[in-house]
């Protein structure tokens, strides 16, 4: 009898829960990748491009075992469909499971599907998070719906420990049934973006947190909100597309001593599956504001202004520095998102789904319940968000975490040779205008787009 290994976002052979309960049952397993055109974007974006270059180096980093994955194109059901016609044996199938949003549906319904209609039993895991969606609950049952007290519950909770997989490649079934659909994935990645000078896979991924854990982990309480230092791990990537577990880091933060760096390290892990558990309890988040006072606020949303902020063109130098590193680099620094999303929120008044869908197409580490979240937070229409009338000044938040201007003047060389003075407020004294610096004026006023912003806000929860 045959199984399937079906891979989606773990591509990794260590510590991975699907693959080793199907190598541990089965004698023969044919490893999949189904790219299912309904999933892809419109237009190329940065995302897309650096989750299917993942993709490809794992397909390569299997060839050289000796394991052939194979892909399939298509819709998902037509494919396995097709696939049980070609291997009329196979009866069972691993998968490790989406808990929430397009993925978490196809699942239920997959599930149905290859258990009904292909009779093939679905044996599915919990791979991607430290707890699924149910398992932290208040004392009453209820699920927690602010941050907290949730991670309280959180840290009280058993983690589950990593799974070796003990690879054979004597047990994989190397036959490649697809074999042109394996060109429709190499026209998915772009030779010439971002992506061609990064580097993919467990192997990298493991150098990455080994490095953070030993030079970043006991100070990352103190350096993780400054831009211009190494301050974060950077596994978010990794995390995005399974090349390193979840299991993997939290077992590498236990074997380190207790630090005010490695507790505020685990609470950022708890917010994966904090917001992981708030997107599947409400499903349409991607839509609909979680706060009902807050569902008809009268957005602005002046294209212009939008525009601005995409290409790092507002005038706020700390802002503009954030979206150039985003638009170069396919990341952003996690201070940085948060002043750029109440920028755009709360100066700009500009609707807070714009800005998802644009991290959306430009993050190389996009996930989509963190990513929701962490906007829903800033423009303070989420669970557990900042109050609506928090909002950030840009220019506080620039001297406080960029006190140089290093960062600012890296991603923003029209500034490169400001006084520090001036750095973050380049109209100041009139220093801009003096200077003849090829550098915007501000779009709004900070102070008047605040009282703004509080007024709007108070209409809109007054007349819900």
């Amino acid at each position: 009898m045959t199984a399937v290994m079906w891979f989606r976002r773990d591509f990794r052979l260590e510590d991975n829960t699907a693959l080793y309960n199907a190598i541990k049952n089965n004698n023969k397993i044919l490893p999949i990748f189904n790219i299912n055109p309904e999933q892809l974007s419109d237009i190329p974006t940065v995302n897309q491009d650096a989750f299917f270059a993942s993709l490809l180096n794992f397909k390569k980093f299997l060839d050289s075992k000796g394991i052939n994955l194979n892909i399939i194109y298509g819709d998902v059901k037509k494919c396995f469909a097709e696939l049980k016609n070609k291997i009329p044996d196979l009866n069972c199938i691993y998968f490790n499971l989406d808990e929430r949003g397009y993925g978490g549906k196809r699942d239920k319904d997959m599930i149905s599907y290859f258990e009904t209609n292909l009779k093939v039993n679905a044996h599915s895991y919990l791979d991607y998070n430290l707890h699924g969606i149910n398992e932290v609950k208040k004392p009453d049952g209820n699920l927690y719906k602010m941050f907290t007290p949730y991670f309280k519950k959180w840290m009280t909770l058993k983690k589950p420990s990593p799974v070796e997989c003990y690879i054979d490649s004597n047990q994989f079934i190397n036959q490649n049934y697809f074999p042109k659909d394996e060109e429709k994935l190499t026209g998915l990645i772009d030779s010439n973006s971002i992506t061609k000078n990064m580097s993919f896979g467990t192997a990298y991924a493991k150098k990455v947190l080994s490095d953070f854990i030993n030079d970043g982990l006991s100070d990352y309480d103190k350096q993780r909100d400054f831009p211009s230092v190494e301050g974060t791990s950077r596994l978010s990537r990794f995390l995005r597309t399974g090349e390193i577990s979840i299991r993997m880091i939290w077992q590498a933060l236990l074997e380190q001593p207790d630090s005010d760096g490695r507790t505020t390290f685990m609470n950022e892990l708890c917010w994966r599956d904090f917001y992981n558990m708030i997107y599947a309890s409400h499903p349409n988040q991607n839509k609909v504001s979680i706060k009902s006072d807050f569902q008809n606020i009268k957005w602005s949303n002046n294209k212009e202004q939008f525009e601005a902020w995409k290409n790092g063109l507002t005038g706020f130098p700390i802002v503009d520095a954030a979206m150039r590193q985003l638009n170069q680099t396919g990341w952003m620094h996690n201070r940085l998102r948060m002043i750029v999303a109440s920028f755009l929120t709360k100066d700009l008044l500009i609707d807070w789904r714009w800005g998802e869908q644009y991290f959306h197409e430009r993050l190389i580490d996009y996930d989509s319940a963190s990513n929701i979240g962490g906007w829903q937070w800033a423009a303070s229409t989420g669970t557990d968000s900042v109050p609506y009338f928090r909002i950030f000044n840009p220019t506080t938040q620039s001297k406080r975490f960029d006190s140089k201007g290093l960062f600012i003047k890296k991603y923003v060389p029209e500034l490169a040779d400001v006084p520090t003075k001036f750095i973050h407020e380049p109209t100041k004294d009139g220093y801009l205008e003096d200077h003849e610096l090829n550098y915007p004026k501000p779009i709004v006023s900070h102070k008047e787009a605040r009282k703004w912003a509080i007024e709007v806000y108070k209409m809109s929860k007054n007349n819900d």
